[in-house]
């Protein structure tokens, strides 16, 4: 019983990021289906980080109410540009190239977040790069490669594998979008580059704003208000986007709000605190595989070779990242455990010396996509 009782421990990370994908791959499938019945991309920005608000809010209040710190003008202006790299410009792009694209094809171009949030590390000096190191090396490469599948996705179409369920009518379940592959990449490649904003400004954020669920809340709350000024601006007159009714539109709006930005968030933070962040990227791939088999059931969506050769690209330049970035993990820990170790034996050692280290280590770790 206490052995059975250790693996269940063991297994329940990885259980949790599992479920984590099936989510994720859910939430693709009823934003493309609720994109297809004619869902404005602003609107759906609005109303998923509304929903997500209204979660957090309660939660944020009772929960974080003595030990969030006090607001200054260099915190809200953090959260003010958090509002607007994920909900206004990331939410708003992927959800508009998804428009002129397929589910599956929204799915692999995610798995450039890791990548790009590395660049974006290194341009601002978060990020180390020893050209000597192989863990650098592996960072370099994959990035380059990633981008390349990218580029394979989005320029190269070849044949097409003939499934037997997709062979019927391409209505894309009532789809009123042309697919666009180039407008669709451009848009969902900014889209990730907002994202990639996004976490890497989380990440110093939250050394000086530790109280996760405030954070999220107030994100969630200002995105949605930022997100209806937009609308507003870029659908002038049309107050149709705002109807609401018992479909898919509906559907996707809820599911993104609770599942997407609500149970993910609380389950990636249990798991990154036991395992890493490094743990939870890993399983990306995952939900960009899951897609592709439920999009060729839901919308008939047809495989090609370019698709599948431009996915599988990018996941092996994704692992390339990955293992870099773990090998960074590895030399952090270790660097720390020799530090403690000298540290006992060395009864002079202050807590300046300590702080010094950590910040250190900070520098060379950076922030990580998840």
């Amino acid at each position: 019983m206490v052995m059975d009782s250790k693996a269940m421990q063991k297994l329940k990370p990885c259980l949790g990021v599992i479920f984590l994908q099936f989510g994720s791959a859910g939430f693709g499938i009823v934003a493309k289906a609720a994109l297809n019945q004619g869902s404005s991309n602003y609107t759906f920005s609005v109303y998923r980080n509304a929903i997500a608000a209204a979660l957090f809010i309660p939660f944020a209040f009772f929960l974080e109410r003595k030990i969030r710190p006090i607001m200054t003008f260099s915190i809200f202006w953090k959260i003010l540009l958090l509002s607007l790299f994920d909900p206004v410009i990331g939410q708003n792009m992927f959800y508009a190239g998804m428009k002129y694209s397929s589910a599956t094809f929204a799915s692999a171009m995610c798995n450039l977040i890791p990548a790009l949030t590395f660049v974006l590390a290194l341009i601002l000096r978060i990020e180390t790069v020893n050209l000597k190191s192989v863990r650098s090396h592996a960072k370099i490469i994959g990035t380059l490669v990633t981008v390349g599948g990218a580029m394979i996705m989005t320029l190269i179409v070849g044949p097409i594998i003939g499934l037997p369920w997709t062979h019927k009518s391409q209505d894309n379940s009532g789809s009123t979008n042309v697919e666009d592959p180039i407008k669709g990449a451009i848009m969902i490649g900014t889209g990730c580059l907002g994202y990639s904003l996004f976490y890497t400004l989380q990440a110093i954020t939250l050394k000086s704003y530790p109280a996760g669920l405030s954070l999220t809340a107030m994100v969630c709350s200002l995105g949605a208000f930022l997100g209806t000024i937009v609308t507003f601006l870029a659908e002038r007159g049309n107050t149709s986007v705002w109807a609401l009714g018992w479909d898919a539109k509906l559907l996707a709006y809820v599911y993104g709000g609770v599942i997407s930005s609500g149970i993910t968030y609380y389950i990636s933070g249990v798991v990154m605190n036991e395992k890493g962040p490094v743990f939870v990227t890993s399983f990306n791939p995952l939900s960009m595989v899951i897609v592709a088999i439920m999009s060729s059931f839901i919308f008939a969506e047809q495989m090609t070779i370019g698709k599948i050769g431009g996915a599988t690209v990018i996941v092996i330049g994704l692992y390339l990242v990955i293992w870099g970035k773990s090998k960074d993990q590895k030399e952090i820990k270790l660097t720390q455990q020799q530090h403690e170790s000298k540290a006992e034996t060395n009864p002079y050692t202050n807590d300046n010396a300590k702080t010094n280290l950590a910040n250190g280590l900070q520098m060379i770790s950076g922030p990580d996509a998840v």
